[in-house]
């Protein structure tokens, strides 16, 4: 990706369905039996990754934005390494085949490179209910005749976990309790949708989900919700280039820590309808920043504030509590003039520099957003390599972008 940066961003975007909810979507298929059909699905590599799959486990597949997916003739019950080797969400169909079948082989999932993400918190669950997991060769082998509700805390939060538990829960026998739940919205639409399948959940969006067994659900019709994470880093482009962009297709009330830390550095958020817009002073103020499972800061937007205030008035702290490895993209800003220093989980970052275009490399997704971001208030030629992470998880960012006015473009290396 080249970027000219220096101009202002101006105008409307239209931010695209949730990766982080469609994927666990399009997993729950398995469970059902009928046809599914999932709008406004967006264009990623992720997607794809998962299409791919669920048509190896013997899904049937249509469509692109608009996706029909039906299982009723589920037939393979292994996820193989080279299918599941570039994505993390791969193991959610792992729950759903347990549930539906009595028996699953995932191989252990890859992802970006940001630090150990272990999946006990699954396996864990996933034996409460009944089934015996056996770990050989980089495959869980899962196996049970049927599941069994019972009560299950999660020591940590976890997203995937709760999301894979909780689906094979609904066709387990009995009442499934699980305590310490992820609250983020992407587990709250899964719930949603899988009551609209015919599961008895409740406590949907709480920490404590409470699933009544029952037999069999049903394909149902559903718009996908937008990107909260894609909405954040539109935010912060607008922040960063002194712009004012008028976002749609967002829902506000994701954004709550976000916005409350946008406000305190001195941006405007005005909430408007079918979205809102976004203007920024003369000057930014520094803030401290920690991440925390949501309601919280979201990690996967540390590395784009962490961008941000390198064009602020003096010194910020941002703190990751969530991933070990997720200050990989530092070294990189710091080739473009950012004067940040790593201690322990936190990095100090002084602002008032000025950012320089300079070759840098994309190590991981929301690494590759934080980039542009710099690319974009950079003084001369940005040019980002390695951008193949970026398409796992923002649609045609570079055209989104190119429409608010910035010079930015794909090109072959």
């Amino acid at each position: 990706m080249v970027i000219r940066g220096g101009t202002r961003l101006k105008g409307e975007v239209t931010v695209s369905g949730a990766k982080n909810a469609a994927l666990p979507l399009m997993a729950s298929s398995i469970l059902t039996r009928g046809w599914n059909t999932f709008t406004g699905i967006p264009r990623l590599g992720d997607i794809a990754t998962m299409k791919q799959l669920l048509g190896h486990l013997g899904l049937k597949i249509e469509g692109g934005k608009d996706l029909r997916i039906r299982a009723d003739n589920l037939t393979c019950p292994e996820a193989s390494y080279n299918l599941v080797k570039t994505m993390r969400a791969s193991v959610l169909v792992l729950g759903p085949m347990l549930a539906r079948l009595g028996k699953a082989k995932v191989s252990l999932p890859g992802g970006c490179a940001i630090g150990a993400r272990p999946i006990d918190l699954h396996l864990r669950g996933f034996e409460a209910l009944g089934a015996k997991i056996n770990l050989s060769h980089g495959y869980i082998e899962a196996e049970a005749k049927k599941l069994r509700g019972n009560k299950i805390y999660f020591d940590t939060s976890t997203v995937t976990g709760t999301e894979n538990v909780l689906m094979a829960a609904c066709l387990a026998r009995g009442t499934t309790v699980l305590e310490n739940a992820a609250c983020e919205p992407e587990v709250a639409e899964l719930a949603r949708v899988l009551n609209k399948m015919g599961a008895r959940i409740e406590g949907v969006g709480t920490d404590i989900i409470e699933v009544e067994g029952v037999d069999e659900l049903k394909g149902v019709e559903h718009r996908v919700m937008p990107d909260r994470i894609e909405t954040g880093t539109f935010m912060i482009a607008a922040a960063m280039t002194g712009g004012e962009v008028k976002i749609k297709n967002c829902r506000v009330e994701h954004l709550d820590a976000l916005i409350s830390k946008l406000t305190e550095a001195g941006v405007t958020v005005m909430p408007e309808d079918e979205g809102m817009r976004v203007t920024v002073g003369d000057r930014l103020r520094s803030v401290d920043v920690k991440t925390l499972p949501y309601p919280g800061f979201p990690t996967d937007m540390q590395a784009q504030i962490m961008a941000l205030m390198c064009l602020a008035d003096s010194r910020s702290v941002i703190t990751e509590t969530v991933f070990e490895n997720r200050f990989i993209h530092v070294s990189e800003l710091k080739r473009m003039g950012a004067d940040i220093q790593i201690q322990g989980n936190s990095a100090i970052v002084r602002g008032g520099r000025k950012l320089s275009g300079a070759p840098v490399m994309a190590t991981d997704l929301r690494a590759s957003a934080s980039l542009i971001l710099a690319g974009l208030a950079a003084e001369g030629v940005t040019e980002i390599s390695r951008i193949y992470h970026l398409d796992r998880g923002y649609e045609r960012i570079e055209k989104k972008l190119s429409r608010l006015g910035a010079d930015i473009r794909r090109v072959k290396g």
